[in-house]
């Protein structure tokens, strides 16, 4: 088909009106050959992001969607690129992030011979795309892409399409596309689903919160408020939560839960009624015997994810939109006179000598005496990530953001896409040297494309927590794993583009701290600040 008897129009053309259409202006990239069929026609109302890595890549991308909560637009080249971004998808995947891949095939018409290039792609990224797709002609590949961003929204996650190179160039045509324009989701719970929750909570002596990073929204933060008001109980954090789910600097916010069933039990037993909202109950890290809650506990789990609800330890699961919902339960429950909860919050010393080395807390004390409460906080030092919660809660929705799953190289790429969709909000990554290694040569996307996030990179030279956990399981002796005294973070981000300040002492990091703009947000330009570290002498798990 031709546009007024012309220039054929190209499945690439319909492809990218379709793009634009649904929001997806924005293309997170390390392209190869079989991309340039595509790119050699982008349309100018794209912007272009290249990344040196895929796990950059969609690290960065995985960034901007959970920012703005709509799908991004990825592209990946063949096995190679698509193998390089797996661990980057699973992290995306669990963070609950909206993506929609495209990942380049060889050309179609010989792909039956095997040519160089070919990709073996399905099963790649195991099950963690929410659906995995090939037009079966290229005239489908817009319906295919608007397939894909439904899922990706719909199941909040990656979703991926495969396209041969050949594909693009080939004439579109007028079929209608076999997906709506538009899909809605009810947001509004069935108040007859909560009645039973409800009348344990109204009965309970002493109820309890526990909340999760799918309660990280402005309607779930303001709902959850409410209702632990209206119970006047303590709210804990879930263990290794990615996002928070309540104002961590609320009276009735009691702390993180302990990521051990014997502590989770000792803290948990003066409850009747713990309600697990937007948290599985209950995620853990070290294998620990016995149940998770004692006898006299009867635990509850508000989700709206049926995999977190059937793999929860559970009395009663409810499936349903999380803001809707304890919106109801606050209608449902009597407000409790006379009662109120006693938490108890952390206290931290003073670092008052300017001149002596540093820890880790003397960095979260520092930030926390400049940091506003609109900040994102992304986090990657995994063996200071318990003090790095006590000392910076999270104060607003998407004030603090980690990997789900745990896998490192998340923080610095996923620092520079928060920035590009919340541009208006101060975006700092906490990282540890070693977990920055990971994904390091993001940092040259952050100066290429000026993005203002401030990256603060924890160094000492070592796998820390690796070596604490040495510590425990090991009889005696040195771990197998070498320190990496020779890396120079602050020399690494300085040939990637970037500013970078290097500090050793407290004097020196207040100082660079100092020399930022008050207002973060206004941040023109990425700033790394490697920070001299000592090894932690504890680890808290």
């Amino acid at each position: 088909m031709s546009a007024g008897g012309g220039t054929p129009r190209l499945v690439r053309d319909a492809t990218f009106e379709r793009c634009l259409e649904l929001g997806m202006s924005t293309i997170f990239s390390n392209p190869g050959s079989t991309e340039v069929p595509a790119l050699s026609g982008l349309p100018s109302e794209f912007r272009f992001v290249l990344g040196l890595h895929e796990g950059s890549v969609v690290g960065m991308a995985t960034g901007l969607a959970l920012a703005t909560e709509t799908p991004v637009l990825v592209m990946l080249h063949t096995t190679a690129g698509f193998g390089n971004a797996v661990s980057a998808l699973a992290t995306a995947r669990v963070n609950k992030a909206p993506l929609v891949v495209l990942v380049g095939q060889q050309d179609r018409r010989h792909l039956a011979a095997r040519p160089f290039l070919a990709g073996e792609l399905e099963g790649l990224a195991g099950n963690y795309p929410v659906s995995f797709a090939q037009p079966a002609r290229p005239q489908d590949l817009p319906t295919m892409v608007t397939q894909a961003w439904h899922r990706a929204r719909a199941f909040k996650g990656p979703a991926v399409v495969v396209v041969p190179m050949d594909d693009w160039l080939a004439e579109a045509d007028a079929r209608p596309e076999a997906s709506p324009r538009e899909m809605i989701f009810s947001q509004q719970a069935d108040p007859a689903a909560l009645r039973e929750l409800a009348a344990k909570l109204e009965a309970a002596a002493n109820p309890a919160l526990v909340v999760g990073a799918d309660a990280d929204s402005a309607e779930s933060w303001a709902a959850l408020t409410a209702l632990a008001e209206r119970l006047q109980c303590p709210v804990y954090q879930e263990a290794f939560g990615a996002r928070a789910g309540f104002p961590q600097d609320h009276p009735l916010f009691a702390g993180h839960l302990p990521s051990a069933r014997s502590a989770l039990r000792g803290l948990l037993e003066p409850y009747d009624v713990v309600l697990c909202v937007g948290a599985p109950a209950f995620r853990q890290y070290p294998y620990d015997e016995g149940a998770f809650v004692g006898a006299g506990t009867w635990v509850a789990v508000l989700t709206d994810n049926e995999v977190e609800a059937e793999s929860s330890t559970s009395d009663m699961a409810v499936v349903t939109p999380l803001a809707s919902a304890c919106g109801y339960l606050t209608e449902m429950v009597g407000k409790r006179e006379g009662k109120s909860a006693q938490v108890e919050h952390p206290s931290f010393p003073s670092f008052s000598d300017p001149e002596r080395g540093l820890y880790p807390e003397d960095v979260f004390a520092a930030l926390a005496e400049r940091l506003g409460p609109e900040t994102v906080l992304i986090e990657e030092s995994p063996s200071s990530r318990s003090r790095l919660q006590a000392m910076l809660p999270a104060r607003r929705p998407l004030g603090f953001l980690s990997a789900a799953m745990g896998g490192l190289g998340f923080a610095l790429p996923a620092a520079i896409g928060v920035k590009m969709g919340l541009p208006g909000r101060p975006v700092v990554a906490v990282v540890g040297d070693g977990s920055a290694m990971y994904s390091i040569q993001s940092l040259w996307s952050a100066a290429r494309y000026e993005v203002g996030a401030l990256f603060v990179v924890l160094c000492n030279h070592s796998y820390s927590i690796m070596d604490r956990l040495h510590e425990r399981a090991a009889e005696g002796g040195a771990p197998p794993w070498p320190g990496f005294e020779e890396v120079d973070i602050a020399e690494i981000a300085s040939a990637l583009g970037c500013k970078s300040i290097e500090v050793a002492t407290v004097a020196e990091l207040r100082r660079a701290l100092d020399s930022l703009p008050a207002n973060l947000a206004e941040m023109a330009a990425p700033t790394v600040i490697a920070v001299e570290t000592a090894c932690e002498p504890v680890l808290v798990v």
